[in-house]
């Protein structure tokens, strides 16, 4: 079961033929608490989702994921206004940040397991029209960080060190060694 409502997370996981059962998506604050960091963010808002959905859905595999685009210790949105892509990208043009993935499994068994994995994602510098063009495009609307590098953003991306999936929405190779780990075997389709 996914306790989330990302399209990009469902797409992911039917990718590698692990499509969930169930889609449950947890309902939470996920603004980052006083002085918090990206890192423990993404792990927190994981954990948390992962619990909320296990509670309505007890005795069941609960997968709960977050995204956290940072620049240095700065938690990026989730941008609800072109103003705020535009100062996402102004912000992340010609530099590195960190896209930090928060994955959280409930078993069955009522045992929460976690892990945070790490993309080191490097932007090309932008001009006023490439940005400009990006936010036109509508693409950046509910994206951490203001992009999507599955879409035209790819074209902004000289290099990334780390898990491509990850940036997309869940890192995959974690997630599967996750699962296989706490005994999760996906039923035959």
């Amino acid at each position: 079961m996914l306790a989330s409502a990302s399209p990009r997370r469902l797409a992911l996981l039917a990718q590698i033929g692990l499509p969930p059962d169930l889609v449950d998506p947890a309902e939470l604050d996920e603004t980052p608490l006083p002085r918090e960091l990206p890192a423990p963010h993404a792990l927190r808002l994981a954990k948390a989702k992962a619990l909320e959905v296990a509670r309505r859905h007890p005795r069941s595999f609960v997968l709960g994921a977050d995204t956290v685009v940072a620049c240095g210790r700065r938690i990026l949105p989730k941008p609800s206004t072109t103003e705020e892509a535009r100062a996402c990208l102004a912000l992340l043009s010609g530099r590195r940040h960190r896209i930090h993935g928060g994955i959280a499994l409930m078993t069955p068994a009522g045992l929460l397991v976690a892990r945070r994995v790490i993309t080191i994602v490097a932007f090309k510098r932008l001009s006023p029209a490439e940005i400009a063009d990006y936010l036109a495009s509508g693409e950046w609307q509910g994206k951490a960080g203001g992009y999507a590098i599955q879409g035209r953003a790819a074209r902004f991306v000289r290099g990334i060190v780390g898990s491509y999936s990850n940036v997309v929405g869940l890192p995959l190779f974690e997630t599967c060694n996750l699962l296989a780990g706490q005994g999760y075997a996906p039923a035959r389709r």
